[in-house]
């Protein structure tokens, strides 16, 4: 009538320790394991400097200040478009001359913005950091240097798609603003050419390379145990 049921007092047993983290014992999904494995051996690899740039993405308030003024930019959406060539249309068949000249706005897309680049169209080129592939964009900074035009690596393209009306965007470009944000895209033009453009180390520096803890630990007592056999031959020939 009463069975016995003894309690299991293992780690996720019927009592779990107080203020002890489990998570170390959790069987992850697989997604989870994975993407943790990828980004183990991204650290693990020597990253050569060329996609190691874009580890170097912009500061918070730099980020803000962006954004802030890309945002009075974005591209007009389908309907919005669709409105103003049918408002242009009716005026000029009313005989009043249209507002032929279109808006100021952001130009994305990889190939249109490569063409903006090569031509020295574009004022201020913004590539997201954490396309995937990366080869779609690993390029793009060195065509920005030769062709002096400035370029910064922001997070990340799901924000870089808000602008523009899409899921997620690689690259944008402005080609132009009103003369009331002329003084802060000189501004942000300065920090670019000053940050990203003329930033040797960022050409030169590699990346990746960083051991586990247990690695570590393990070079630097074989580093301690090589100074001590040295100080003892310096002390032996004293």
């Amino acid at each position: 009538m009463f069975p016995s049921r003894p309690k299991n007092f293992n780690i996720g047993g019927n009592i779990r320790p107080l203020g002890r983290d489990l998570s170390r014992f959790v069987r992850w999904p697989k997604y989870i394991r994975l993407q943790r494995q990828r980004a183990v051996l991204y650290k693990r690899l020597k990253v050569p400097p060329a996609v190691n740039q874009f580890t170097q993405a912009l500061g918070k308030n730099e980020a803000m200040t962006v954004f802030k003024l890309l945002n009075n930019y974005r591209p007009e959406t389908a309907a919005a478009k669709k409105q103003r060539i049918k408002e242009a249309a009716a005026a000029e068949a009313s005989g009043h001359l249209p507002d032929s000249d279109a808006p100021t706005v952001l130009k994305y897309g990889l190939k249109h913005v490569t063409k903006l680049i090569e031509e020295k169209k574009a004022e201020l080129v913004l590539i997201a950091c954490d396309v995937d592939p990366i080869e779609l964009v690993v390029w793009i900074p060195a065509l920005c240097r030769k062709m002096d035009v400035p370029f910064m690596i922001v997070k990340d393209k799901a924000r870089m798609g808000a602008l523009v009306h899409q899921k997620t965007c690689a690259v944008v470009a402005v080609t132009a603003v009103d003369v009331a944000d002329a003084s802060t895209l000189d501004l942000l033009k300065n920090l670019a050419m000053e940050k990203y453009n003329n930033n040797k180390d960022m050409i030169r520096k590699w990346g990746g390379g960083i051991v586990g803890l247990k690695t570590q630990a393990k070079l630097d007592k074989r580093a301690k145990a090589a100074a001590t056999e040295e100080a003892k031959k310096a002390a032996s020939k004293i």
